[in-house]
């Protein structure tokens, strides 16, 4: 297992890895905590059956975001069947990508000099890394 904490975290709270994820997707626009909330209140009115479709549309904006590739399965396919594991794939994909996850969208764009200006992302050719 690459990153038991994060797995962990993700298995008992999935709402504060969504929140952290979400929070860098958006660019700061939301809070991690208001995003995690509200995955929380989808969860809630669908009955936690369809709080995978709120974290499918992240994990295709993310995609888009950083020119990653939709393989081997499409985002809905991989948030549906395994939600939690897509959600760790998420952070790590960011926090390979040198974010510090737990510090928010401004303190990381601070942290790295941009001034809230991003850079182009690095581009993988295979998708998301494990």
């Amino acid at each position: 297992m690459e990153d038991q904490g994060n797995c962990c975290l993700t298995c008992c709270c999935p709402c504060i890895t969504f929140g952290l994820v979400a929070e860098i997707v958006d660019r700061g626009s939301t809070s991690s905590g208001a995003s995690g909330a509200m995955y929380i209140v989808v969860g809630i009115l669908t009955g936690w059956g369809c709080q995978w479709l709120y974290s499918c549309f992240y994990r295709t904006k993310m995609r888009a975001q950083y020119g990653l590739q939709e393989t081997p399965y499409p985002d809905c396919c991989v948030t549906g069947f395994c939600e939690l594991c897509a959600m760790c794939q998420e952070f790590r994909e960011l926090r390979n990508r040198g974010f510090v996850m737990d510090i928010g969208w401004h303190a990381n764009m601070e942290l790295q000099g941009h001034n809230g200006v991003t850079v182009p992302p690095v581009m993988h050719a295979d998708g998301m890394t494990r």
